[in-house]
């Protein structure tokens, strides 16, 4: 088998889902038995052990989009919704008739923007956290 560079890996991961690319996360952990949320635990609980000193939050970079309702359209929804996350069919409509559920998370702004857009203008109710 051919050694793939760190440039061909990273072209790769760009073209994957946000879900394609959890699933692989996954496997990786399996398969290497290895945690990769272990660093974010460890860099998430320094802030709060700091001497008490109040620092600025900074800005959010990561979003989480919730759908809240699908409203009156909610084949226009379950459309948008497939082409969200490439959920199936079945998925989408699960996901849909179980609202509040997130249906993004940990994306950027713009991708969170772009989407709550495109769920709203299929007559959704979405949040963003």
């Amino acid at each position: 088998m051919a050694k793939l560079s760190n440039e061909d890996l990273l072209a790769a991961f760009e073209e994957m889902t946000l879900l394609e690319l959890s699933e692989f996360v996954k496997l990786f952990e399996e398969k290497f038995d290895v945690e990769a949320a272990a660093p974010a635990a460890v860099v998430a609980a320094a802030p709060g052990a700091g001497g008490g000193a109040a620092e600025a939050e900074p800005e959010k970079d990561e979003f989480d989009v919730i759908l809240e309702s699908a409203g009156d359209k909610k084949i226009q929804v379950i459309k948008e919704v497939r082409g969200l996350t490439s959920l199936g069919l079945k998925e989408a409509k699960d996901l849909v008739d179980n609202a509040p559920k997130p249906l993004l998370e940990g994306v950027n702004k713009e991708a969170a923007d772009k989407a709550k857009a495109a769920l709203e203008g299929a007559g959704a109710t979405v949040t963003l956290k």
